[in-house]
């Protein structure tokens, strides 16, 4: 429940003389005592009097105002220790302290209440400037990040990040700045402005962007959103002499310029081995009505639905899909398209090697599918139970998609008839690993079935590593 300390409130002491009893000594304690007591303090009202703060230096007191007025409502004892706990949860969601202690003392002064307490949190606030290093592992790629923070620059959670990450298929560097509402952590604002370089072998492409943007971040009933403004400048290049002309024709430079909307539902109990839950995540992107000459309306979502078996068990129901729609006649670029395969998606496949391709580069396709079903099992004979062997789960696979283009000439019902020709397909087994609830790798043995001309597979033993999985 956190460090939250109680000091003696007459005539009900928490420990020590009156009770007779030192709390080292407390060693056994009857379960009709310990219901007794629960009992007495909750029924035992009090008023919280006073809540101080100590150890504020460049922190606006207003902002803390927000994240701990719930004490105040307490009616007894247990009341007051609980909105104490969640209080410090809240301000150490801020980022800006380093430690936060609650102590609890019954009122004291010309004021004071025979039931009254005062709380009091002693916080350490974070340094002005820190440092970080530090390793990621995203889909499929590792990268090495170096990063300089200015916590709460303003006194109210502001947050200023300059971060460099140097990666085995990106390197980057970007300043963002963070402003919370005060009140409501969740509603955030963030700018960022950035620098990518990244290589995408499968396409024989190189891309560099240059942008900046500006994101706002709000809960709404039970759903989150985020409303997202980008403006990039995209230099597009051959990553190799041997590179199709269908790369070529895309090399260049082009101006993008994109609003965006995302909405997410997600009850799992955890993003990378979830054992119960659901998501649900929209997202639509439009392009070309603010500027620049990249012009389309994309639209994609992801679902997943996982449900707890017998023996520690969990099936989990993965589904993809999107599609991009070009606007004003212009031809989609090969840098907004979607991509399918790989041991993050459709595995027994390279990576992104599904689709339209020309000479061996993949160019991706503006319409896909992806669906999932997987079991995971704890290991056999469960070694290591408790403790490292709950890290490494048994896991059973079937996937299947298809990625093409589609004529928008056409109706609804040859879209779909066309979604459902060459689906590519594979089943497999293998063994998951998770990395605390940051990411997690994959080692499967699969069999690919459905391939066509073109496609690039891996029959066999599959490694991936990311946090995002079909």
């Amino acid at each position: 429940m956190g460090t939250v300390h109680a000091r003696s409130m007459d005539p009900l002491p928490m420990h020590g003389r009156d009770m007779g009893v030192h709390p080292d000594d407390m060693i056994e304690v009857q379960e009709a005592e310990q219901e007794t007591k629960q009992e007495v303090l909750e029924n035992k009202d009090v008023v919280v009097q006073h809540v101080n703060i100590e150890g504020l230096g460049r922190t606006k007191e207003d902002l803390l105002g927000y994240e701990i007025s719930e004490v105040f409502h307490a009616k007894n004892l247990i009341d007051v220790m609980k909105k104490s706990h969640i209080a410090r949860q809240k301000l150490l969601r801020l980022g800006i302290f380093k430690e936060v202690e609650v102590v609890i003392d019954t009122s004291d002064g010309a004021d004071a209440l025979p039931n009254g307490l005062d709380v009091t949190f002693e916080v350490t606030e974070m340094k002005r400037l820190t440092g970080s290093y530090n390793t990621m592992v995203g889909n499929n790629e590792g990268s090495m990040v170096l990063g300089v923070k200015l916590p709460n620059v303003f006194g109210r959670a502001e947050k200023l990040t300059f971060q460099f990450s140097y990666g085995t298929k990106e390197t980057s560097y970007g300043l963002s700045f963070f402003k919370p509402q005060p009140g409501n952590f969740e509603r955030n604002l963030t700018l960022n402005l950035y620098k990518v370089t990244g290589q995408f072998p499968w396409s024989s492409l190189k891309e560099t962007d240059r942008g900046v943007s500006t994101e706002l971040n709000f809960p709404l009933w039970r759903t989150n959103h985020t409303l997202k403004w980008e403006g990039v400048w995209r230099e597009l290049g051959c990553l190799a002499r041997s590179a199709s002309f269908a790369v070529r024709e895309e090399s260049g430079h082009t101006l993008k310029s994109a609003l965006s909307h995302t909405m997410s539902i997600d009850t799992r109990n955890s993003a990378i081995f979830p054992k119960k839950g659901a998501l649900l995540r929209i997202n639509q992107e439009l392009a070309g009505y603010t500027g620049g000459d990249a012009s389309f309306l994309k639209e994609d979502f992801e679902l997943q639905v996982n449900r707890r078996l017998v023996w520690d068990s969990v099936l989990s129901a993965s589904l993809w899909g999107g599609c991009l729609l070009p606007i004003g006649g212009r031809p989609s670029s090969i840098a907004d398209r979607f991509y399918l395969g790989g041991p993050t998606s459709v595995r027994g496949f390279g990576m992104y090697s599904i689709g339209p391709q020309s000479e061996g580069d993949y160019l991706g396709g503006e319409a896909y599918w992806a669906g999932g079903l997987h079991l995971y099992t704890p290991l056999p004979f469960r070694p290591g139970r408790g403790g490292f062997g709950d890290l490494f789960r048994t896991h059973f696979f079937l996937n299947a998609g298809n990625l093409c283009n589609l004529n928008y000439g056409e109706g609804p019902r040859a879209h779909l008839q066309k979604l459902a020709e060459c689906i590519r397909w594979s089943y497999g087994a293998g063994i998951v690993l998770r990395l605390a609830n940051i990411a997690r790798l994959e080692l499967n043995y699969c069999i690919p079935m459905g391939v066509q001309s073109g496609d690039r597979i891996c029959d066999g033993v599959q490694f991936g590593a990311g946090i995002r999985f079909l």
